[in-house]
């Protein structure tokens, strides 16, 4: 029982160490691709931001409103002309895009150079769907440190010239999601070593069009959303 026990132990061991691996060489292999300020990174037609937890009264999350600002700060300082916002719509009671779509409007970026993505259920769809619903080719991705090495490793799988900017605050907490990397970047080089195509692909809006016509609803309630963002 004893020696059982070990083997088991060791086991375990092992395949931690081996989910380890593929975090670590992610991180590794996009470093020099990760910018810590918006000054220093170099500019690019896009920005994405990548969805997260949002309220079901559309009020952004830490995590979402860093990555927002960041955005917004990037095309206030011309390094991107079009702002797109991918995450997950996938029912009638959760919506991760559009209330970013209303904060990114309410900070002056216009509604025809913001783009909404209702299929991003992940970042590999959202990768994938950039380049193949779109048209993007170049970007710059907008997100924490702890997702950034994951996210740009599959943008460059896919063909993408891609950077990322560090939207991290310098009092957040995310150890949690440091965590919640080792089995998200197993999955995500398994997604792409068999090449998945997302379920949802559908219309193509090319990214230097008009991102109005991404929206749906009509016109945003900005009293609505004064509310439920107020600093």
């Amino acid at each position: 029982m004893k020696r059982t026990f070990h083997i088991i132990m060791l086991g375990a061991l092992l395949c931690i160490l081996a989910g380890l691996v593929v975090p670590l060489y992610m991180i590794a292999a996009t470093y020099a691709s990760i910018y810590s300020t918006t000054d220093a990174v170099p500019g690019a037609p896009v920005a994405m931001i990548l969805g997260a937890s949002v309220s079901s009264a559309g009020v952004l999350s830490p995590v979402v409103r860093e990555r927002a600002d960041v955005a917004v700060a990037l095309y206030h300082a011309h390094k991107v002309e079009k702002i797109l916002v991918t995450g997950d719509d996938g029912s009638l009671t959760y919506n991760e895009v559009y209330p970013i779509g209303k904060y990114l409007l309410f900070a002056g970026v216009p509604q025809q150079d913001i783009f909404l993505d209702y299929a991003g259920f992940d970042t590999y769809s959202s990768m994938y769907r950039a380049r193949a619903v779109f048209g993007v080719t170049s970007l710059i991705v907008v997100s924490q440190r702890f997702h950034l090495p994951r996210a740009l490793y599959i943008a460059h799988a896919l063909g993408l010239a891609a950077v990322g900017v560090d939207a991290s605050s310098p009092d957040g907490q995310y150890t949690y999601n440091f965590f919640r990397e080792i089995p998200a970047s197993n999955k995500a080089l398994y997604d792409i070593a068999t090449g998945r195509v997302p379920r949802y692909l559908g219309t193509s809006f090319p990214i230097m069009g008009d991102g109005g016509e991404t929206w749906v609803g009509g016109a945003v309630d900005m009293v609505y959303w004064a509310h439920s963002n107020v600093r």
